[in-house]
């Protein structure tokens, strides 16, 4: 019994649906004490509008003598009332999706875009691209304009001034972009993971500062630094000021500890490495050339790394502002993250994916639409808004024009702001963060500016969606389909998935245990028998992620993947994440290559799929759950307590009948509600 409740636990909601029960069971005794008129008053005001009545509002009141039908519904006529509600529906839905959507930093921008801060990313991305994490361009040297050099005494000499101006330019894109304009280092510096580097500049017995020796060359001749460590002098920023510096191994690092043995040019007069006493690698003088990425031995051309131990830095360059504050003056951008490229020009490999920010050929992207703001508030936290708020726009739409209200579940009607016309209008943002397909065809999207949040425009939705059940709050907030089903549940048919008292498991050595199908698995198939094909519905819907599964896109089964499982290449060039490609019992041997939510389907199960979450409704409306757990929701919201016993006898049949006869008005219900004796009943 234990192992059956802990089975099912595990996968979120579990066996027998029970109605959830009333928590009080008290009989209501007649005659009852009414509360009296200002009190009555008070709690309708409260309840319905979420603040105490006014003085004037009191004064009609004790004119009237009580308050009316008529007044209730003119209450609910406020906007006051239906921000009410889309607090109600907030609770009712959990829309906050900020623990299920994250930004972890490597899609996000740093700097302010000025004149010693230029926008780059910083974060982890920046490893790839610089050679060091948290680390920007050099906002000190434009990336086509060759004027200065960080450290002359090492790179070679700047193209000559006395040449054609024409002829200095030709000269300076050549060395600061490769032949298909992939920016390329303008400076470098040590990095400080691998190096230990002294100031050339401070006297090393009495700490003081030289500001006369603001070179190599000035360090060299003043004795400070032998010419034999020229290359591994570095011109380091230091309260943007350039100070020499000499650099060597950091023996006390593990990263560094073995690279003792100095290595000299062909001269024999400098040092250009250091060599480890442990392995066959070097840690190379820092230059403004990259390696190229090794792939079975070979250089990939056009894939770049940093060298080993160096920061290398791209500069600058002058852009109009990004789509989060367009319309602003021009800022300065790391010429990498500039980039507006579809594709690594060099090995085709896409930028439209959220490899962008490892490969420094991508970039941004156009208005920079592929990064975020390095205020996190200003985009990612703005996108999560607006994803929390449509479910209540839908429902309020839904109450406020008093439609039925379960076409809050079905309705394709929807609402769009300004980050989320961005970010569905424009497939390239929210690369690596937001997993999202557009909800309707990005042509037909109201373009609403990215700056208007609360700028909501209606629209309609693609045909396979349903209401709330799949805006992208419901599907992240609840990232699988049992998830969905158990919510589902719990929500709007007030049942909860739990183990009989008489559950029972057989024997460990059964078979059954080891079952895959957890519908026919021995104590999990108690609530999957009725949690997997009710998750059906949901089957073109992505899990832990807001994609719907176009047939067209993602046909039942697709050759390519069974071919590349079979092959046991599971991943497929990352093209068959959503199809079966590992075989775990025979039924999976059977399926590779089949979409993964048709796994173990039935004839029956598949229809759900077809249908979608509507089909799950429409059903659902046959049975009377619908209204009788609606019921007793509004019930608990406006009297504070569930119902008791008496009070399901007395009112829960004919409330739910009323409901139903209003057409599923969901006012006319909140109406018969608090005009209920047990509402007015002091106790």
């Amino acid at each position: 019994m234990l192992s059956a409740r802990r089975c099912l636990a595990s996968l979120a909601a579990t066996v027998l649906l029970v109605a959830i029960p009333a928590l009080a069971d008290e009989p209501v005794c007649a005659p009852v004490s009414k509360v009296p008129l200002e009190r009555h008053l008070r709690q309708l005001s409260l309840d319905l509008l979420g603040r105490p009545p006014t003085y004037e509002e009191y004064e009609a009141a004790r004119a009237k003598g009580s308050v009316s039908v008529e007044d209730v519904r003119a209450l609910m006529q406020k906007d006051e009332f239906y921000q009410r509600l889309r607090g109600y529906h907030r609770a009712l839905l959990w829309s906050n999706v900020s623990a299920s959507v994250y930004n972890n930093g490597n899609s996000r921008l740093s700097g302010a875009g000025s004149f010693t801060d230029a926008l780059s990313l910083r974060g982890n991305s920046s490893r790839p691209l610089r050679g060091a994490n948290s680390m920007g361009c050099d906002s000190y040297l434009a990336q086509d304009v060759c004027d200065a050099r960080q450290d002359p005494q090492a790179d070679p000499p700047l193209p000559d001034k006395t040449l054609p101006v024409e002829t200095q330019r030709e000269l300076c894109r050549a060395e600061r972009y490769d032949s298909r304009d992939v920016p390329l280092p303008v400076s470098w510096d040590y990095d400080l993971n691998f190096f230990r580097c002294a100031r050339l500049d401070e006297d090393p017995v009495t700490k003081v500062i030289d500001p006369t020796i603001d070179s190599c060359a000035v360090a060299q001749t003043r004795g400070r630094l032998n010419d034999k460590y020229m290359y591994f002098c570095d011109m380091r920023r230091l309260n943007g000021k350039l100070v020499p510096y000499k650099c060597e191994p950091d023996l006390t690092k593990s990263a560094a500890a073995s690279f003792t043995q100095e290595v000299l040019d062909e001269a024999g007069t400098r040092v250009v490495a250091y060599a480890s006493t442990t392995s066959t690698s070097k840690l190379e003088r820092c230059t403004l050339n990259l390696n190229l990425r090794m792939v079975n031995g070979v250089g990939i051309k056009g894939s770049y790394e940093p060298r080993r131990g160096c920061i290398q830095r791209e500069g600058y360059v002058t852009r109009p502002a990004p789509y989060w504050s367009a319309g602003s003056p021009d800022v300065r951008v790391c010429a990498i993250e500039a980039q507006t490229r579809e594709a690594n020009p060099w090995t085709l490999e896409p930028c439209t994916t959220p490899r962008f920010n490892g490969d420094r050929s991508c970039g941004c992207g156009e208005g920079m639409r592929r990064c975020e703001s390095p205020d996190g508030a200003v985009v990612h936290d703005a996108r999560v808004a607006a994803i929390n708020a449509e479910p209540e726009l839908i429902a309020e739409s839904v109450v406020r024009r008093d439609e039925p209200y379960f076409n809050l579940l079905t309705t394709r009607r929807s609402f769009i702001n300004g980050p989320l016309s961005a970010l569905y209008r424009d497939r390239q943002q929210g690369l690596g963060v937001f997993s999202v397909t557009p909800p309707a065809d990005p042509a037909v999207l109201p373009a609403v500016p990215f700056a208007e949040t609360n700028n909501w425009k209606e629209y309609v939705r693609g045909e396979e969606h349903s209401g709330v059940l799949t805006t992208a709050s419901f599907l992240y907030r609840f990232p699988t389909q049992r998830a969905r089903v158990n919510h589902f549940y719990s929500a709007f048919l007030c049942k909860a998935f739990v183990p009989p008292d008489n559950a029972r498991l057989p024997s460990a050595e059964d078979a059954c245990n080891r079952e895959n199908n957890l519908a026919r698995r021995c104590g999990c198939n108690y609530c999957h028998a009725t949690i997997e094909p009710t998750g059906a519905h949901w089957g073109r819907f992505a899990e832990r992620a807001s994609l719907f599964l176009d047939p067209d896109h993602f046909p039942r089964y697709d050759p390519k993947c069974r071919d590349c499982a079979l092959s046991g290449n599971t991943n497929c060039g990352g093209e068959c994440t959503q199809y079966v490609m590992q075989a775990y019992d025979g039924d999976g041997a059977g399926s590779l290559g089949m979409l993964k939510t048709y796994l173990y389907r039935t004839a029956d199960e598949e229809r759900n799929i077809d249908g979608g979450p509507e089909l799950l409704v429409r059903r659902m409306l046959q049975t009377g759950d619908l209204e009788r757990c609606t019921v007793r929701r509004v019930w608990q919201e406006f009297l504070g307590r569930p119902m008791s016993a008496e009070e399901q006898r007395l009112y829960l049949e004919p409330l739910a009948q009323g409901f139903a006869q209003d057409g599923h008005r969901f006012k006319a219900l909140i109406e018969r509600v608090v005009m209920t004796d047990a509402y007015r009943r002091i106790d």
